[in-house]
């Protein structure tokens, strides 16, 4: 199980408003629920599945603002893929929440 955090922006918009863009890549993710956990954020989508699947994802996700227009589309990806042990957001996040209820004490 792999997790993806990637941001992609559109440009040669000819506007600086981008949350059309982010709405279409987002129905991407929603047609492949089946197959992948997701998150949106303020600043970017994470992604948790097998990388293959992710890998493609990510292709068809990358393509979908120029299908909408855009002139130019940068995508920055990273790639979190633990393979001694199962890792999803989940369980990242209840980890990091541990470890600070720990300090606290």
């Amino acid at each position: 199980m792999a997790i993806v955090q990637l941001t992609i922006v559109p440009l040669g918009t000819g506007t600086p408003s981008v949350g059309e863009y982010v709405a279409s890549v987002h129905r991407v993710l929603e047609q492949a629920s089946d197959r992948v956990k997701f998150q949106l954020t303020p600043m970017s989508t994470i992604i948790e599945g097998e990388l293959d699947e992710l890998l493609a994802l990510v292709r068809r996700m990358h393509e979908v603002p120029f299908e909408h227009g855009a002139l130019r589309v940068s995508t920055t990806l990273t790639i979190d893929d633990r393979r001694d042990k199962v890792g999803t957001m989940e369980q990242k996040m209840l980890s990091v929440e541990s470890k600070l209820k720990h300090e606290g004490n």
